[in-house]
């Protein structure tokens, strides 16, 4: 036995060395992903030239510039006709014309807009920062809500849950989004507006949301018999005792959270991360958690001194020094996995932040629906700004806030359900895999199973649709933007085509064929971030 262990030790130390990673190695290692990127993007410039050529071609033989003119009884509708033939140099093929475009595009030249006389570089930049204002918002909630009611949907396969999810979702599916838009504006602004005028909520209404709140937490939360009518009964009383205390002292005229709203809430948020990411058994992690809680509440008062001169790159910079904050004190609490207690505290204090923020905000709601311009209407169905409305940082964030609220729900309704398809149906089909089944016969907790084991291996379908549904929105929701009269990119393209203007719509579809080239690459570096097993190579 000596033997063996001595001549281990000595065969051990005479073995080379480990080399050192030199400069030339991860040269050598990266150069196989730099292939793969310069080979994608090489033959997706191909394909996007291809594309190109196919819409420019389509548009000079299918939309006529003179339809209005030779229409015309203007005595000189010739000489128009002519001058615009010579502008638009419509008297050259358009496979040349084709080629003239794509040199400027090549030298960074878009064109100009014939009608307007505005270049197509400036009409995008105006309406592109606008659709991402739109879609953001829209994309992230739907992702967020789809995967999470796919997952619970998956998790309790065959109940009453799965098939309520499963139903609500097909319905939403199948709407056309312009009729859930005409529906919002009917009852989410008209509808909601009215009710301002009386904001009292009758008591058989606040019974039947009681109950309808109550029976979705119970559905949520399962278990036993026993535990899911405890869960029915705590939620419908907590839903009756909130709904009454709203609708007695006119909560919705004149709301805000407070120190104990943000304390609830703030509270809800570290128990429900903490069980999803580290356990509650975890109590280092928990009581991190719960610290950065009693930390934002704390600084609630003196915040409002510098909420006074507030603009965008101070939130930011107040969102960055909460997540810092909550690294902070993760790490003190620190033990033997400091990095489940940094990052639970992290996304706590970022949500206590944000309800800093809401709250914020709320306490301007009051002057806001009493001013002129809004006139106790404040959900807008029109446009993404009141006219006429001067207010500091707070009011202008607040009418931006109530005029994108519907289209981003409607945006989301539509998502929404595909999301959670998508979620169900992956999920379902990665907890029946052999390695789940071998977690659990190791003796892991259904917790470490579903989050560590299963989700991230049924995040890899929607690794490919995320991002070319966010690539293609970013081209404008169309349909969306008509009826709530957003100008985005979706009202660029639409106009571009009702005036002949062919500038502005191959610049509008050269930012989306760009953007879906993007969204493209990046869903094989999503593959192998989720997946150990794939690699990114030539």
């Amino acid at each position: 036995m000596a033997t063996t262990v001595t001549t281990e030790v000595e065969s051990a130390l005479e073995a080379p060395a480990a080399p050192v990673p030199t400069r030339r190695s991860r040269i050598a290692r990266s150069a196989p992903m730099l292939t793969f990127l310069a080979r994608r993007l090489l033959s997706s410039l191909f394909v996007l030239l291809g594309a190109t050529f196919i819409v420019f071609m389509l548009f000079s033989y299918s939309v006529d510039p003179l339809e209005d003119l030779l229409f015309s009884t203007a005595p000189n509708a010739g000489q128009l006709i002519d001058e615009r033939i010579a502008l638009l140099n419509l008297d050259t093929p358009p496979l040349i014309r084709y080629f003239l475009w794509l040199g400027n595009v090549l030298t960074g030249d878009l064109g100009v807009s014939w009608r307007t006389g505005q270049p197509v570089t400036a009409m995008i930049g105006t309406a592109l920062p606008s659709t991402l204002t739109l879609v953001f918002g829209a994309i992230v909630l739907a992702i967020g809500l789809g995967v999470l009611v796919g997952m619970v949907a998956a998790l309790r396969q065959y109940t009453r849950f799965d098939y309520a999810v499963t139903f609500f979702s097909f319905v939403l599916f199948s709407l056309p989004s312009f009729w859930v838009a005409v529906l919002l504006k009917v009852w989410g602004a008209i509808g909601f507006n009215d009710f301002l005028r009386d904001p009292t909520i009758a008591w058989h209404t606040i019974a039947v949301l009681a109950v309808i709140g109550g029976a979705l937490l119970s559905a949520v939360v399962g278990g036993t018999r026993r535990t899911r009518w405890i869960s029915f009964a705590a939620a419908t009383v907590g839903n009756v005792a909130l709904l009454t205390f709203i609708s007695a002292t006119d909560w919705i005229l004149d709301p805000s959270l407070g120190h104990l709203g943000i304390a609830v809430l703030g509270t809800a948020v570290a128990f429900g991360v903490v069980a999803l990411t580290a356990g509650l058994a975890n109590k280092r992690a928990l009581y991190a958690a719960l610290t950065a809680v009693v930390v934002g509440v704390a600084l609630k008062t003196p915040l409002q001194f510098v909420f006074v001169n507030a603009s965008w790159p101070l939130i930011l910079g107040l969102a960055v020094a909460a997540v810092a904050s909550g690294a902070l004190i993760g790490w003190l609490f620190g033990g033997d996995d400091r990095g489940v207690s940094v990052r639970v505290a992290s996304v706590t204090a970022l949500a206590v932040g944000a309800f800093l923020f809401v709250d914020r905000i709320m306490q301007v709601w009051l002057m806001y629906n009493q001013a002129s311009q809004i006139n106790h209407r404040p959900i807008s169905t029109m446009g993404s700004q009141t006219p006429g409305l001067r207010g500091d940082f707070w009011i202008m964030t607040l009418d931006q806030f109530t005029h994108i609220l519907l289209p981003t729900i409607t945006l989301v309704l539509i998502s929404f359900a595909g999301y959670t398809r998508y979620t169900r149906a992956s999920m379902l089909e990665v907890m029946n895999q052999d390695y789940i089944r071998t977690a659990r016969a190791k003796g892991l907790s259904e917790r470490v199973v579903t989050v560590r084991h299963a989700f991230r291996n049924a995040l890899i379908p929607l690794a490919t649709i995320v991002p070319l549904d966010v690539a293609a929105m970013i081209g404008g929701a169309i349909i969306t933007e008509s009826i709530f009269g957003w100008s985005g990119m979706g009202q660029l393209f639409i106009n571009g085509l009702r005036r002949a203007e062919v500038e502005v719509v191959m610049g509008h579809f050269l930012v989306v064929g760009s953007m879906l080239i993007v969204a493209s690459i990046l869903v094989d570096f999503i593959y192998a971030a989720l997946d150990p097993r794939i690699r990114v190579n030539a």
